[in-house]
């Protein structure tokens, strides 16, 4: 299968073969793995990559219950998914993105901001959506408590467990797609810093058996940066479109509220109730005091700096307008003025006499009489 038209061609395994020609080659290595499941000698390699492992059953009311937990045997997982991504990166950017961009006739740098709001806001949709139907499957609507009570959250159902390794590969796969998108310098420290951000939260809920309450934090994040995005593209098509970018300020400060919120509830008060305080790396409790004050401070520095940022942006946005505003009102009072003077350098009036140029009246043609 061939993802981008072929306009000129290249030495193999040349820098811009590998750039032009890596969803090919990622999709063969995928397609290797897959043939690996039809061999019972390599079935069961092939099965680590694709199904998340460690899983144990336990006995419940419902019946017999598969559970999963992490282990190291999940970086396999995480890779075999960042390939798969890699994929549905470049069929969303060959099929959907670049056809709109042709029609939109964008300008280069904004080709590629269109380009990276329409790849995040299909991730944020699909992302939040799948978050809100675990959310819902899980209980934690209707039970709140369930969030920090009867921690560590060790053992995962497969949906939980399958979203963060999900989440672990689209946010790693960012990082080579950096090299193959060709992104400019200046963009690159913006990018990484986002992404390493999304990582480090991303893990620590995972490692720490925080996946619950780490869970709704990124239905909120996901459903906030999606408003952001969506603004965005709205804007390239239609550049006086300023009101969703207004609902999505108000929706900004109400998730970092909400988000500071629920993170002191859940760790500040929920586990400093617990019984169990005691770090036990067998067990997976990592329920200290030193942890949850060290959890707090990430997540309070980074709402704390996403909050600084905004209304940074904002300070300097609203001082551009008037600027703005300021140079067209005085714009249109010198054009004002120049259509007076331009008006008035044609004649002017003196005792009820319109006055030529040179200052005298216009002689009368005389009338013969007949």
């Amino acid at each position: 299968m061939a993802f981008r038209r072929r306009n000129k061609s290249y030495p193999f395994f040349s820098q811009e073969f590998l750039i032009q020609n890596h969803a090919d080659i990622v999709f063969s290595l995928v397609i290797f793995v897959l043939i690996g499941l039809m061999f019972e000698t390599t079935a069961k390699t092939a099965i680590l990559f694709i199904q998340p492992q460690y899983n144990i059953s336990t006995m419940s009311a419902d019946g017999e219950v598969t559970l999963y937990h992490y282990g190291w045997k999940d970086c396999a997982t995480v890779l075999f998914y960042l390939c798969i991504t890699i994929i549905l990166h470049a069929v969303v950017q060959e099929y959907v993105l670049d056809k709109v961009n042709r029609r939109l006739h964008l300008s280069k740098s904004k080709n590629t901001k269109f380009n990276e709001s329409g790849q995040l806001c299909v991730f944020y949709l699909v992302s939040s959506l799948w978050s809100l139907y675990v959310i819902a499957t899980e209980g934690y609507i209707l039970h709140p408590s369930s969030l920090w009570e009867n921690y560590p959250h060790v053992h995962l159902r497969f949906q939980v467990k399958f979203f963060y390794l999900t989440q672990l590969a689209y946010w790693f796969h960012t990082l080579p797609e950096l090299y193959f998108q060709k992104v400019r310098k200046e963009e690159i420290p913006r990018q990484l810093q986002y992404v390493s951000l999304y990582l480090l939260h991303i893990l620590a809920a995972y490692l720490l058996n925080l996946t619950r309450v780490g869970l709704v934090l990124l239905f909120l994040q996901y459903l906030s940066e999606m408003g952001f995005h969506l603004s965005r593209l709205f804007h390239f098509v239609d550049e006086n479109q300023h009101k969703m970018f207004e609902m999505w300020s108000v929706g900004f400060v109400l998730t970092r509220m909400i988000t500071l919120t629920l993170m002191f509830l859940a760790v500040g008060f929920g586990l400093a109730r617990s019984e169990n305080q005691m770090l036990d790396l067998e067990t997976g409790n990592f329920n200290t005091l030193s942890i949850r004050l060290l959890v707090l401070f990430v997540v309070c520095f980074t709402q704390s700096w996403l909050l600084w940022k905004f209304f940074r942006f904002q300070l300097s946005r609203t001082r551009e307008l008037r600027l703005e505003q300021a140079a067209r009102k005085r714009a249109a009072a010198k054009q004002q003025m120049q259509r007076t003077l331009k008006r008035d350098s044609v004649g002017h009036h003196e005792n009820g006499l319109i006055k030529a140029e040179n200052g005298t009246s216009p002689r009368l043609k005389k009338i013969k009489a007949p």
